[in-house]
């Protein structure tokens, strides 16, 4: 699952951020400490859980709630005052935090949001893009995600591995980041997003994908170890 968090209190979106990458099957994907900025994101993004401060400045998280009615999305509302409950419930896809809230309240939250989206997905209203379109020379190319080994930055382009071609495309790892989804791609150095799923080997030198020994870096090992299913 991934998340985004709006909120316009720095310490309050750091107190999420941290909660989150507690769990391992939440990503956090954007922060935003406003609700513009975050319409503008969501327009071109999914997310499966919303973490929504209410008493927002301009447009506060009720009016933004109300403008992504056609998103499908969990939210969950944060909020000091309780004058805005009954309101956000009747938006019936939301759960509501009390601030300030006890780490298991969080959790609690989590755990209800990942029942819904799971019974979604089942029901087939919520499903994972299995393919990405790429243009490849002067033609638009399907890709499937299962298809993607890795991905390298090559200068002002970027290379997606398959088992049996390369295809390089014109523009920035982060805009392949952001299009990739985070369920099953992870970022583990400044120049290599790579598919969790076909990961052979890792050790002290990094991660072997049919292979090939591919780099990770520090900052990013930790989310790795996190991310990877070890028994």
């Amino acid at each position: 699952m991934n998340c985004l968090i709006i909120d316009h209190d720095n310490n309050s979106r750091n107190q999420i951020h941290q909660l989150a990458c507690r769990i391992e099957d939440l990503h956090v994907s954007a922060e935003f400490a406003n609700s513009l900025d975050a319409y503008h994101y969501l327009a071109v993004h999914r997310v499966d859980i919303l973490f929504l401060e209410i008493d927002m400045p301009e447009i506060n998280g009720l009016e933004l709630a109300r403008n992504l009615s056609d998103k499908e999305m969990v939210i969950i509302f944060m909020t000091a005052g309780k004058e805005y409950a009954a309101e956000a419930y009747e938006l019936d896809r939301s759960d509501y935090l009390l601030k300030p809230f006890a780490t298991e309240r969080f959790l609690q939250a989590v755990s209800k949001a990942r029942e819904i989206i799971m019974h979604q997905r089942k029901q087939g209203k919520i499903s994972e893009n299995n393919s990405l379109f790429i243009r490849d020379s002067n033609i638009i190319r399907q890709l499937k995600l299962e298809d993607i080994l890795y991905a390298q930055a090559l200068g002002d382009y970027v290379g997606f591995f398959t088992p049996d071609k390369l295809y390089a495309i014109h523009g920035k790892l982060k805009k392949a980041e952001e299009r990739l989804p985070p369920s099953r791609f992870i970022r583990v150095h400044r120049s290599f997003i790579i598919s969790l799923n076909k990961i052979d080997i890792m050790d002290e030198r990094g991660v072997t994908i049919n292979g090939q020994l591919l780099p990770v870096a520090g900052a990013y090992r930790g989310d790795l170890n996190k991310r990877m299913n070890i028994v």
